[in-house]
């Protein structure tokens, strides 16, 4: 399974912006699909996953702010972050999960920056 996640950039404090990411190299509906992040010196983060079916699960610095959604028939995961602040700077990293093996899939990374 290979992740090509796009959407990153630099955006002002409350602004917006949304993110996509598309899978490939698998036929299947992915299982599970989300995004972390990592900001320099921190540890990588849970922002939100999605379950194939639509099951969803939001980090808690970022609730109430992100919205993430999936189309299966392309399997591409997007989140859609609403009021951003300067400490969701970070690289944004898409992620999936798929039986049997349910082997963790990383993406390349997106940097999104939040100017003040």
């Amino acid at each position: 399974v290979q992740l090509q996640a796009s959407g990153g950039g630099l955006v002002q404090a409350g602004g917006s912006l949304r993110l996509s990411c598309a899978a490939s190299g698998i036929n299947d509906s992915i299982n599970i699909m989300g995004w972390y992040r990592q900001a320099p010196g921190k540890s990588r983060e849970l922002v939100a996953t999605i379950t194939s079916g639509g099951s969803t699960n939001y980090g808690g610095s970022v609730k109430g702010r992100c919205t993430i959604s999936r189309d299966n028939t392309k399997n591409t995961v997007y989140l859609a972050m609403i009021g951003l602040k300067p400490e969701d700077t970070a690289v944004y990293y898409c992620h999936a999960r798929h039986p049997p093996t349910w082997f963790d899939y990383w993406g390349q990374g997106t940097q999104v920056t939040v100017s003040s």
